[in-house]
């Protein structure tokens, strides 16, 4: 019983890891300008590497704006990822969405998605074009 209350203790002392970016949300909770990380930024281009690996805060607020060339008909897919955030929504060519559950994104056309949201759970999460093998075909993003 001494264990757990010693672990107990550790634990409530420790800072949360899962805390967001800023100390004083206000009304907008989550969604406040003081918790937005850096926008994510992808670009879906034939031959092209998507992106650079990422490192995210959870219970922070960020935006992933994915940008496609037209180059080719390409998609990006990452249900693991898409399952550890919480989205606020997605903008289409000015039209927002807020949808409960997304498992990829395609592009026929040139054209640019954005994709807000908070990241949640955890854990090392793959973007990646569906099909390709190539290491800079996807992108990893951590979420901590």
């Amino acid at each position: 019983m001494k264990t757990f209350a010693t672990l107990m203790a550790l634990m409530l002392a420790s800072p949360a890891a899962a805390a967001p970016l800023c100390d004083n949300l206000g009304f907008a909770g989550l969604l406040a300008s003081c918790n937005r990380g850096e926008d994510i930024h992808l670009t879906l281009a034939s031959g092209q590497p998507l992106g650079e690996d990422v490192a995210l805060q959870s219970g922070a607020y960020y935006t992933l704006v994915i940008e496609a060339d037209g180059s080719a008909e390409l998609a990006v897919e990452g249900s693991s990822f898409f399952r550890a955030i919480w989205m606020n929504e997605i903008v289409i060519n000015q039209i927002e969405v807020r949808p409960m559950a997304v498992d990829s994104i395609e592009f026929d056309k040139a054209g640019v998605v954005e994709l807000s949201f908070i990241a949640i759970k955890p854990g090392t999460h793959v973007l990646k074009i569906p099909g390709s093998t190539g290491a800079s075909q996807e992108v990893k993003i951590s979420i901590q």
